[in-house]
């Protein structure tokens, strides 16, 4: 396990986690500060989970642009192999290199014959054929013959200030695959059989997302601190688009911010997270040749496919709701109109 002698962050304040959130205009709740402040202190990986476009992934990078630092991202889907996520052997080179010493060895010089080899490109065969680079007597399971992917890249990184290693949305990947990542969460490290274990001198900050499509396993989250990000209030929905979009006026700011939350509601099969309010936010103020306008009717039905993805979702919105929509608007302009 790791401690706080190889934390790089263990000295780090919530002042720091405040103004590196502020530099990237990212509006955070007291309890992401303080989850984010205890996981740097501690060196452990933190589990963020919520809905989609909720700003977990925004928050690695966030972290990673604050601290100014590298972010290595390990985006996870159904399949993912162990070769994808870790590291792959350049067979190819390999192959190479085997079939010149074949040739060395054989006398057949540069004629490109390719004799000693089933040179049929295959590079499971070209590595059982000789582990050994026969030309040099060297073995083809070294440092020169490995492809490095997003976990060994993130342990191995030998720059002032470790990484910012994101798994993203880990419950699209085989459960199988979490097992893999048993022993990268709890004691920064991965074995190569053929080289051995690798252990990061500084362990990256790793952050963790799920959009609790599946339940994760015990063992993972027993080696994440948690952090839940709910869908935003209307406050700091205005506070995201006043930092995101500041050419939009602060009253349509309000309306937008009004009408996402009466949208979410509703039984949507993917309701707005503030990715799509931001999204919807910067259509409007594309849109418009006068800016602090009222939402209307057109301009919403114009714009609707910035903050809906389903069809049904799309069609749900009948001039009932549509109403409402802009009724909500109207009211959260009226607010703002009187707090002037």
């Amino acid at each position: 396990m790791t401690d706080r002698r190889t934390t790089a962050f263990a000295d780090a304040t919530e002042s720091d986690v405040r103004a590196a959130f502020d530099a990237e205009d990212y509006v955070a709740d007291d309890d992401v500060v303080t989850t984010v402040l205890l996981a740097l202190r501690l060196g452990k990986p933190l589990l963020v989970e919520g809905e989609p476009g909720a700003g977990k992934t925004e928050l690695a990078k966030v972290l990673a642009a604050g601290f100014d630092t590298d972010l290595v991202r390990l985006q996870c889907y159904e399949g993912l192999t162990a070769e994808s996520a870790l590291y792959e052997w350049n067979y190819t080179k390999q192959l190479l290199a085997v079939q010149r010493g074949n040739r060395h060895s054989s006398g057949g010089g540069s004629d490109g014959g390719g004799s000693g080899s089933d040179g049929n490109g295959d590079g499971s065969d070209g590595s059982d054929a000789g582990a050994e680079d026969g030309e040099r007597g060297e073995s083809v399971f070294t440092e020169e013959y490995l492809l490095e992917r997003p976990l060994l890249r993130a342990l191995r990184n030998d720059g002032e200030t470790p990484p910012v290693l994101l798994i993203d949305e880990v419950d699209r990947a085989d459960e199988e695959f979490e097992a893999l990542l048993l022993e990268v969460l709890s004691d920064f490290q991965v074995s190569v059989p053929e080289l051995g274990t690798v252990r990061a001198e500084t362990p990256p900050v790793v952050v963790v997302t799920s959009n609790r499509t599946r339940g994760l396993s015990d063992a993972l989250k027993r080696r994440c601190l948690y952090l839940h990000v709910s869908p935003p209030s209307f406050e700091k929905e205005r506070a995201i688009l006043a930092r995101k979009v500041p050419e939009l006026d602060g009253a349509v700011a309000a309306e937008l911010c009004a009408a996402a939350g009466r949208l979410r509601e509703e039984p949507l099969r993917k309701p707005p997270g503030a990715a799509e309010t931001i999204d919807w936010a910067r259509a409007v103020a594309a849109l418009r040749t006068n800016g602090d306008e009222s939402l209307s009717s057109a301009e919403v039905e114009q714009t609707l496919g910035c903050l809906l993805k389903e069809v049904e979702d799309v069609e749900r919105v009948d001039d009932d709701l549509l109403a409402d929509l802009l009724d909500a608007a109207s009211e959260a302009r009226a607010s703002t109109d009187a707090a002037r």
